[in-house]
């Protein structure tokens, strides 16, 4: 077993790997130029909801009242008559990348944090790379990748969405388990 605090290192260097890489993948002509296709008549939309007002958060329209509701012939009517949607939406104004990055940033350090748990406990000091790789790059993967599938399956998010972001996951868990790999004290 490795200590934790012994690959603050690895935990802290694998959080910036990763930064940089998903900025790249993010800001580059990647495969996430498609991820949300404009609406053809975006304008329209936009005048219609603009005055209802919609606090940001999360909807569902239809949404049931109880498990009971979502039984009856009325509710049945209105997910047939349509439309059916999930939708989140943001507060006005400019998008501000600052908090949202620091944010990104957090969620990475976590990322490694557990991903050097989880390879500290079934690691010993001096372990081979390519067995560290295999480690970290597992638990590195599962937890950039493995939330987004019921995401898909129970949200009807688009599995191309889901695809996309699996493959971020494993590149992701990839450069995880390198810089593991090379920091892993010995």
């Amino acid at each position: 077993m490795v200590e934790i605090i012994a690959l603050w290192a690895p935990i802290l260097i694998a959080a910036i790997v990763v930064f940089v890489v998903s900025s790249i993948i993010h800001m580059g002509p990647f495969w996430h130029r498609t991820d949300f296709p404009k609406l053809s008549n975006e304008a329209q939309f936009m005048q219609v909801v603009r005055p209802l007002a919609l606090p940001p958060g999360d909807y569902m329209v239809p949404k049931p009242d109880s498990m009971a509701d979502m039984k009856t012939p009325e509710f049945a009517a209105k997910r047939n008559q349509g439309p059916v949607v999930l939708m989140t939406v943001m507060r006005n104004g400019p998008m501000t990348m600052g908090p949202l990055l620091a944010q990104w940033f957090i969620y990475l350090l976590v990322v490694s944090l557990l991903t050097g748990y989880i390879t500290g406990h079934a690691l010993e000091r001096g372990a081979p790379y390519l067995r560290v790789f295999q480690v970290a790059g597992a638990a590195a993967f599962v937890a950039y990748a493995a939330a987004l599938w019921p995401l898909s399956i129970w949200f009807r998010r688009g599995w191309s969405l889901t695809f996309k972001g699996t493959l971020d996951g494993l590149i992701y868990g990839l450069f995880t388990a390198g810089t593991f790999g090379w920091l892993w004290p010995h």
